[in-house]
């Protein structure tokens, strides 16, 4: 529909000197959620996702492993891709920055920074920090055992070579005018006032390109000379609008982007640097850049010398995808850090999905199959109770929802899906449809009715979230396919009584520890 209201988000590009884990996975789960969301709402959504595929570090990484540097990111990105039907995401785009429309953009922008005179060429000498692909100055550095580190962790080694820069000082002033009048550009509030902070302070101008190696985007008219990885990289959420075409269809009706969602080790990037370059270049920035936490696992930074990195591949062999992205995005409020704990998935998965959401949808559906004929009864009068739990249902939950949604407070949000899914479980133990059965038959229809469309108010609400699952659940209730949006979620679009269910089979099962099984065995 024309009408549609655009939403445009983007997780970081991945670099590709690495394999996929917990933090990637988190990043694009919470995306995809997102996404997912607004589709169902009405928008026009565009999720984008993809790999980053320049600079030293991939350069280095081709070159420790013996092979090729295109065959090594071609690699790397397959990897980054498989997340996408293994996590069930559901991206438009996947960029690399390795595509030649990607080049294309990168050194559109580079002429327009140019033209504007932001540009120029000098020599740089400076700490820099070859794993952030960022230079530092002396007083950001630490000296841990005569090395100089970043406050990212990083080792720093002194560096000088022919370079251009980029004019980022001529750009302080309008920065602060730019946050003072976007107050939600940086998300969650507490990055806004560190970026505020860093450029209050004295912005040096920004080295652009490199000589000493050739894997990056060639700069235009001195090809001695590649981008800066950085430059490079941010300039993917604009080539899969079409850019330099700003004239292009997507560009046009998704540029600005609603969300840039990044961790908070890439900040300064997307929060200070690609603002200025975007408005060096005469381009509106992105609307929200939103910063999000880092995972421990067990208590323990993640690192290579624990081994204790958790791949995707781990998540979904262990609770499988919908119950790992119902725990990533339920555990931790999005923004802050977050501990990843085996014991936490297990009682958190088991508690709200398996015994209180799933075991719900399971004996009520159950006792409709066996007591009204194998059909969605037709209700008698509503009680006060049926239209308290109908009016939660169909009326009170969505609009928190998204106002929840639209702060990205994830985690929030499906509390108040699980606040419903307690408030259903209390409404039948109160109404004991099992002791209806005997002693007032109608009135158990009634309630078998009211809860079998709290059931289907949860299932369209649940779709962001576990979309296999929650289909499931619709699935068993018969719900249409052209039924299965947000505007359903009303007492217009309520079940009709007379339609008929197959039996049900579990949706949500529990997690059963190995020490439990051998137990019961």
């Amino acid at each position: 529909m024309a009408d549609k209201k655009p939403f445009y988000i983007t997780t970081p590009i991945y670099y590709v000197n690495d394999i996929p884990h917990l933090g990637h996975t988190y990043t694009s789960i919470a995306c995809d959620v997102m996404a997912r969301f607004k589709t169902l709402d009405g928008y026009d959504v565009k999720f984008l996702t993809g790999t980053d595929e320049h600079g030293l570090k991939v350069y280095q990484a081709a070159s420790k492993a013996g092979v090729d540097t295109q065959a090594f990111v071609d690699k790397v990105s397959q990897n980054f891709r498989d997340i996408q039907p293994l996590m069930n995401l559901s991206n438009d785009d996947f960029i690399r920055t390795t595509e030649p429309r990607h080049i294309k953009a990168a050194q559109g922008i580079w002429n327009k920074l140019v033209e504007a005179g932001d540009i120029y060429l000098d020599k740089y000498s400076g700490w820099y920090a070859m794993r952030d692909e960022a230079y530092y100055g002396e007083d950001e550095l630490t000296d841990v055992d005569g090395k100089k580190v970043a406050p990212s962790g990083a080792e720093c080694e002194w560096v000088e070579e022919e370079s251009y820069f980029f004019r980022l000082s001529a750009w302080r002033e309008k920065l602060l005018a730019f946050y003072e009048a976007h107050p939600d550009f940086v998300q969650p509030e507490g990055r806004y006032n560190e970026v505020k902070s860093f450029v209050s302070g004295e912005l040096r101008d920004l080295s652009i390109s490199r000589t000493t190696f050739d894997w990056g985007v060639p700069v235009p008219g001195n090809d001695k000379h590649v981008m800066y990885v950085w430059i490079d990289a941010l300039t993917n959420y604009i080539t899969a609008l079409g850019y330099p075409d700003t004239e292009a269809p997507d560009y046009k009706k998704f540029w600005p982007a609603d969300y840039h969602v990044v961790g908070k080790d890439i900040l300064r990037f997307h929060a200070v640097y690609w603002p200025a370059f975007l408005m060096a270049a005469g381009l509106e920035p992105p609307q929200c850049v939103f910063a999000h936490g880092w995972w421990t696992i067990e208590g323990q930074k993640m690192s290579k010398s624990l081994g204790n990195a958790i791949s995707p591949h781990d998540l979904v062999e262990r609770y499988g995808v919908d119950a790992s992205r119902y725990f990533l995005m339920r555990h931790v409020p999005f923004g802050n850090d977050g501990n990843f704990a085996h014991e936490d998935a297990v009682n958190r998965i088991n508690s709200d999905l398996a015994n209180s959401l799933g075991n719900l949808a399971q004996r009520t559906l159950s006792m409709i199959h066996k007591n009204c004929d194998g059909q969605i009864p037709h209700p008698g009068e509503f009680l006060e109770a049926d239209k308290n739990l109908l009016d939660h249902a169909q009326s009170r939950t969505l609009p928190g929802l998204r106002r929840q949604f639209d702060k990205f407070m994830i985690h929030r949000a499906l509390e108040d899906v699980m606040h419903l899914v307690n408030e259903a479980n209390t409404y039948i133990d109160h109404q004991a449809p099992w002791t209806l059965k005997k002693e007032d038959p109608e009135r158990m229809k009634t309630v078998l009715y009211v809860l079998a469309e709290t059931i289907r108010c949860l299932g369209l609400m649940m779709l962001p979230i576990t979309p296999d699952s929650a289909s499931k659940m619709l699935d068993q209730l018969k719900i249409p396919a052209d039924a299965r949006d947000f505007s359903a979620v009303s007492a217009d679009s309520a079940i009709p009584g007379g339609t008929p269910i197959d039996k049900p089979e579990g949706i949500f099962p529990r997690i059963v520890e190995e020490e439990q099984q051998q137990a019961a065995g």
